[in-house]
């Protein structure tokens, strides 16, 4: 077995006679010192997707089996060292689990795809803008649908779910506030008093349940999962419901309300 040079780094040549051996032979002793010098670079690619979140240790188990799936498939005699190879080998395992597996209910694979690459554009754009950036702007520069846009926007809440629990500040009374407590709860529109029992004239339009989700989020000021848990649905299912009713009231408002209700 080949030994380290005196700095504690080995070269090249001898990184590359470990793998040898192992693909040959299929040496414990030379997989083991493998995996002893690289794990630290493996752990550092994992910290940089984990990102301190709870799924760090899995990240590092999926990098430490791309480590080993790279030991198994290198080959030296394309000249580069093996570091070039392991390094996108191990962060490609990464991306596919976090594609794959941290979403919190299942999704179309296009989703996955396309929900990482709509936050990229709309960083993007909001650059170029200096605003944030409308959904025909997000999909004429994917050159994408609208509808494409909207429904990977949508199910992308599904990423990581759990995250919009973490506290983000403490309320004036030193409660803890969340992203849900603030999401989808302010619409000026149905805070004045004449502009709420306009809308209630138009409720005949709504069947029962939607009615409930509006009284909900926009009476009771509750948030979308807190509507969830009370009628017993899904947040999602609260989130396409309301959508769907508000839009049923615009229609049924259409010319009797002020421009700011329509908005």
């Amino acid at each position: 077995m080949t030994q380290p040079s005196q700095t504690g780094r080995r070269t090249k040549e001898e990184i590359d006679a470990l793998i040898v051996a192992f693909q040959q032979d299929e040496s414990a002793e030379a997989q083991r010192i493998l995996v002893e010098y690289y794990t630290a670079l493996v752990g550092s690619l994992a910290r940089k997707y984990s990102k301190g979140k709870n799924f760090h240790e899995d990240i590092m188990q999926v990098a430490m089996i791309g480590l080993l799936s790279a030991i198994r498939r290198y080959d030296a005699d394309i000249g580069k060292s093996f570091e070039s190879y392991l390094i996108p080998t191990v962060i490609g395992e990464i991306k596919r689990f976090l594609r794959d597996k941290t979403w919190s209910v299942h999704v179309p694979r296009r989703i996955k795809e396309t929900w990482p690459k709509i936050k990229t554009v709309v960083d993007v754009l909001t650059n170029q803008y200096q605003r944030s950036p409308m959904i025909q702007e997000i999909a004429e520069y994917m050159e994408i649908s609208e509808e494409e846009v909207l429904e990977a926007m949508e199910m992308g809440k599904s990423y990581q779910a759990a995250s919009v629990d973490q506290s983000i500040e403490m309320g004036t009374e030193g409660s803890t506030v969340t992203t849900l407590d603030i999401v989808g709860t302010h619409d000026e529109g149905f805070e004045k008093v004449d502009q709420r029992l306009l809308l209630e004239s138009a409720f005949h339009v709504l069947s029962d349940r939607e009615r409930e989700i509006i009284h909900c989020t926009f009476v009771a000021n509750k948030s979308q999962k807190e509507t969830g848990e009370l009628l017993g649905i899904s947040q999602m299912h609260v989130s396409r419901l309301q959508k769907k009713a508000i839009e049923k009231l615009r229609k049924a408002l259409r010319g009797q309300t002020p421009d700011a209700l329509m908005r």
